[in-house]
């Protein structure tokens, strides 16, 4: 394994001359709650199959923050959550890559390290905090605080539909004036989500409590995809709901694709994600 020396030479390296303008904001400025280890900076696997950067052991979450540009700000910021099974952080391929794209279409990317492995209740309080320490910060970033939202992939998919259903859960006690901010997002993207269906009988997970005022939602999974009735259930409970859900399921893909080219689900989830933005967050105004 890597220390994070060599994460942060990465990172640099694949953001270029874009990166004096990144941010890198720990979420816990003392304690981080339920953690028992240590702070200390995560670990970069060994394993870089299929071109990806992998970070594990995270005891001190945090986000790397890809302001808009000047030209093109919009106004609406997105935390990006990286999937992995919760065990790993894909950080590039669902991260740092996703946050260029998103900073093309004018908005504010927050790539979030959240806790891992096997933290699902530490990853909770992760997004949570980073969504009210982005709408603490709004004015600094030129954003609207009534448009922000959250995106994922796989398990980074379930944390965005965790935190879009669990709003009102108080998490961790609070640690300062921005835990007296909302953590609800106003939109949620979900790319090949998983464990939305862990119910009985492969129903909605009974944590996720869908309800009316659940963040207008875009899905997107393939039917060759052994997670992909997560999507179907996700969309049921959102629509029985009467929450705006838009869902797309291609034949083929696979899972974990990304957005990079040469798989047919990685070049066409991003323009179908950009015309429901655009939409959405038009009707926010």
């Amino acid at each position: 394994m890597k220390t994070l020396l060599n994460c942060t030479i990465a990172l640099l390296l694949f953001m270029g001359t874009s990166a004096q303008k990144n941010v890198i904001i720990k979420l816990w400025p003392d304690a981080v709650p339920g953690e028992t280890e240590a702070k200390h900076e995560p670990v970069v696997t060994d394993n870089t199959s299929g071109d990806v950067t992998r970070l594990t052991d995270i005891t001190d979450p945090g986000m790397i923050v890809f302001p808009a540009n000047s030209n093109n700000n919009n106004g609406a910021g997105v935390v990006v959550c990286p999937g992995g099974g919760y065990n790993i952080l894909a950080i590039d391929k669902e991260g740092y890559e996703i946050a260029l794209w998103l900073n093309k279409l004018g908005f504010t990317a927050a790539v979030l390290q959240y806790r891992v492995p096997k933290k699902q209740d530490g990853a909770l309080q992760d997004v949570q905090r980073a969504l009210r320490i982005m709408r603490d910060r709004a004015e600094k970033w030129n954003l609207n605080p009534d448009k922000l939202g959250v995106m994922g992939f796989s398990a980074g998919g379930s944390l965005s539909a965790r935190a879009s259903t669990l709003y009102e859960k108080q998490t961790y006690p609070k640690v300062d004036e921005n835990d007296e901010l909302s953590c609800r997002p106003d939109f949620a993207l979900l790319i090949y989500p998983a464990y939305l269906d862990q119910g009985e009988n492969r129903s909605l997970t009974p944590e996720l409590k869908v309800v009316e005022n659940t963040p207008p939602t875009f899905i997107f999974q393939t039917a060759d995809d052994r997670l992909g009735n997560s999507s179907l259930v996700y969309a049921t409970a959102l629509r029985d709901a009467k929450v705006p859900v838009e869902l797309h399921l291609l034949p083929e893909g696979g899972h974990g694709y990304g957005m990079r080219p040469g798989n047919v689900a990685g070049e066409t989830w991003p323009g179908l994600a950009e015309r429901w933005l655009g939409k959405t967050i038009t009707s926010l105004n």
